[in-house]
């Protein structure tokens, strides 16, 4: 059988840029949906020639922000992948949503077209907060998403940013148990980075200290009711985000649209890909080593320990670093006091 691949449909579109936003996406009213639509689904039918119907465990709709799509576009795109690839009958099928860009009766047509994962982006529940970081939505209007998403079965997630200025470790506790309270079975917390040519990489802010930063980190792990599973990502236990596990643990994806890359996997050979249908560059077998390793360190099951894996880490190091390093069959992974420091442990832990 055919390797299965993963899809990431990348969506550029925003009503506005976030005032902390580096990633590749565009402010844009009124988008021209059937041009965009069209790129799309050109680019699915010259993937659909190269790796033929290959199984598709999980897609992702990923921006930007996906749930300005309208519906029929949502359809168009989902049947294309359809016509070239063999959706598997549990895939998971994530949207990407903004509250104040998915009312309710739009999250029930998504549904019925076969969305069964909605990742929100909340940022936070306080509206002072909301206004600093340049979201077009309020806190009600988060917990209204969230809550009904939760109420029609769909699996939730929800994304935080923690360590914004004058933040401190009871603040990050408190959102904690709000979300404690909320029932969200996944969410993310991201740690607020300041990026250059963004509106915050302008200004001069009083951010918190890397070790105000450290203990928030700390605090999310002993009060959300939520197991980390990945350095930024929490879930109940069956409610992690399959298609981002598969990424972080080196399977084979295909990226999508403007702002997508992907690895492909074609006549045994392993690619990185940019979008628009092209094969970026032939990855090395130590290249695509160096890549699980850097992805899934990040993981609480850490690194699987094959053969190419092993060529290129310092088992020695690891063993010397129990404190931060772990065994557990045949992965690698760093413990609570690793996660801490994994960048500068990854640099020692590479040969």
């Amino acid at each position: 059988m055919n390797k299965p691949h993963n899809i990431y449909i990348h969506v550029p579109f925003c009503i506005k840029k976030c005032n902390y936003c580096a990633f590749y996406s565009r402010a844009c009213p009124e988008p021209d949906w059937d041009s965009y639509a069209a790129k799309i689904i050109d680019e699915l039918k010259i993937f659909g020639q190269i790796l033929g119907r290959v199984p598709v465990p999980t897609i992702f709709f990923g921006g930007g922000t996906p749930s300005l799509m309208p519906e029929k576009i949502f359809a168009k795109i989902l049947n294309e992948i359809h016509a070239n690839f063999d959706i598997t009958h549990d895939a998971e099928i994530t949207l990407e949503a903004n509250p104040g860009t998915l009312p309710i009766s739009k999250l029930d047509e998504f549904c019925n077209i076969g969305m069964n994962r909605l990742s929100v982006g909340v940022q936070s529940l306080d509206d002072k907060k909301l206004q600093f970081l340049g979201r077009i939505h309020n806190a009600h209007d988060a917990t209204m998403l969230l809550e009904s998403a939760i109420n029609r079965g769909i699996r939730v997630s929800a994304d935080f940013i923690y360590g914004l200025p004058g933040d401190s470790v009871s603040d990050v506790i408190k959102t904690c148990c709000q979300i404690n309270d909320m029932g969200i079975s996944h969410c993310s917390m991201y740690e607020l980075t300041i990026e250059p040519n963004t509106p915050f990489g302008q200004m001069q802010m009083d951010m918190p200290t890397n070790e105000v930063m450290a203990e928030m980190y700390m605090a999310i792990g002993q009060n959300l009711n939520l197991p980390r599973y990945e350095v930024s990502n929490y879930a109940a236990p069956g409610n992690e985000c399959r298609h981002n596990q598969n990424v972080w643990d080196g399977d084979a994806y295909i990226g999508i649209g403007e702002g997508a890359a992907g690895r492909i996997f074609v006549n045994d050979t392993w690619y990185e890909q940019l979008g628009g249908g092209k094969l970026f560059e032939k990855m090395t077998n130590e290249t695509r080593a160096m890549e699980r390793i850097i992805t899934g360190m990040r993981t609480m099951r850490g690194v699987l320990l094959d053969e190419w894996v092993k060529k290129i880490i310092n088992i020695e190091f690891a063993k010397s670093h129990s404190d931060m390093l772990g065994f557990n069959g045949n992965r690698l992974f760093a413990t609570d006091k690793g996660i801490i420091v994994l960048d500068d442990l990854i640099t020692k832990l590479v040969k």
